[in-house]
């Protein structure tokens, strides 16, 4: 009796205990999931979004706004394995920023993981996405940045902003952990934050030369829906990625991300043939992105009906905000950093709080599916990203100015344009 009762404690033991065997088990799936959705999150900085603002910029700033890109990738690539990891994910110094305890990766080998899959993949998975934050900030002030200005500013913001929000959310910090917000991918953490530092740095900038004087033709629209189309490539790795697992819910967040970059489109388009009297190649790859951007943080929670409403209001608050409000209210966000990544992020987080359904990640539940409070979480969450980024990037661009004598360019060299008063390059040939 006392065999057969010791032989089923041992059965149930091992049952009980095969989940958390299974959670610190390598899984080679999943690790070549989160391998190539690295490389693709990769490929949206240097290719897809410096195709994206490069295109977009005039044509004798283009090479100097593809520099400012590569660049942001550079410095993020490397300040992330010196300090950025460990102080985004490393333990959580009471719940605002991680600990030292990983400086230069101390303590990280080939047999440490992150649940599934080793840590050294983890921790290369969320560095494209702190390059590709970086980046982004920089679409609010091409044509007139000094790029040294733009090397120290980029390097504070990202170990004195971009770090603590994503230790926040995702490493273990008050967000997350103790408030209960939702960012499957990003909507906070990458473009609320990057959007609100873009219009800081933006209006502490000043306007370009010129700006609602003469027309600021884009240098190639061709390169900017390449960049557009490059990016909803990469998207896939950025949201169903996240979900660091090759399984259900990574198939999901992949379809509704599609979806929701396809509505941003039509949405914007239509909007802009109603409203313009023409649809433009531009208006419909930054509708791309506008969907992209409102998905991100709800990828991993939401359903297809629910991206498909997610998807529209994105492409037409975008639109609304770029093309109706900015002029209106007169600053120069050159890109639309601001008008797209930060305004749809917030849509986005406030839909991850309508539309989160259990069916599609246990535990998420918005106000459509019983819960109201998770759509106040998100507010909240939205507030507090805001307020921290936009006081923080304001000191961050006055030490920076200290530095460097200035953020900006002499009106000479903006004039001539920074492929050539910087660079010394010329990114076409013309006669």
């Amino acid at each position: 009796m006392k065999i057969k009762t010791l032989f089923i404690s041992c059965v149930l033991g091992l049952v009980t205990a095969a989940p958390a065997l299974a959670a610190d088990k390598l899984d080679s799936g999943d690790t070549a999931w989160i391998i190539v959705s690295t490389a693709l999150v990769m490929m949206m900085t240097p290719a897809g979004l410096a195709l994206f603002y490069g295109g977009m910029s005039r044509y004798k700033n283009l090479l100097n706004t593809f520099a400012m890109t590569f660049v942001a990738y550079c410095l993020g690539s490397v300040l992330w394995v010196v300090c950025g990891y460990t102080l985004a994910f490393g333990p959580s110094q009471g719940g605002f920023v991680g600990g030292l305890e990983h400086l230069f990766l101390n303590g990280i080998t080939v047999n440490s993981l992150n649940g599934s899959i080793p840590e050294f993949v983890f921790l290369l998975f969320q560095m494209t996405f702190a390059c590709i934050t970086v980046a982004l900030v920089l679409g609010s002030v091409v044509d007139r940045m000094k790029f040294s200005s733009w090397i120290v500013f980029a390097t504070l913001w990202f170990v004195l902003i971009y770090c603590p929000v994503a230790h926040w959310v995702w490493g273990g910090g008050w967000m997350g952990e103790d408030f209960g917000a939702l960012d499957f991918a990003g909507g906070t953490v990458v473009h609320i934050n990057a959007g609100v530092a873009g219009l800081v740095l933006a209006l502490v900038l000043g306007k370009r030369k010129g700006y609602g004087k003469e027309a600021m033709f884009p240098s190639s629209i061709t390169l900017t829906a390449l960049g557009a189309a490059l990016l909803w490539f990469g998207w896939f790795g950025f949201n169903a990625g996240s979900e660091l697992a090759a399984d259900g819910v990574a198939g999901s967040a992949f379809l509704v991300t599609n979806t929701s970059a396809a509505m941003g489109a039509l949405s914007w388009m239509f909007a802009e043939w109603a409203l313009e009297g023409r649809p433009t190649v531009l208006g419909v790859a930054s509708g791309v992105v506008a969907g992209l951007v409102a998905i991100t943080p709800a990828a991993g929670f939401v359903n297809l009906p629910a991206s498909l409403v997610i998807g529209a209001v994105a492409g037409l608050i975008g639109f609304y905000a770029v093309v109706k409000v900015k002029p209106k209210l007169g600053y120069d966000d050159s890109l639309d950093a601001f008008g797209v990544h930060g305004i749809c992020g917030v849509w986005g987080a406030l839909a991850t709080g309508l539309f989160a359904t259990p069916t599609i990640t246990e535990g998420a539940r918005g106000l459509f599916y019983g819960n109201p409070k998770q759509l106040w979480i998100q507010f909240v969450s939205i507030v507090a990203t805001a307020a921290f980024t936009a006081v923080g990037t304001l000191i961050i661009v006055y030490i920076t100015k200290m530095l460097t004598g200035g953020l900006r360019v002499d009106e000479e060299s903006e004039v001539k344009g920074l492929d050539s008063s910087i660079h010394g390059e010329r990114a076409f040939e013309i006669s």
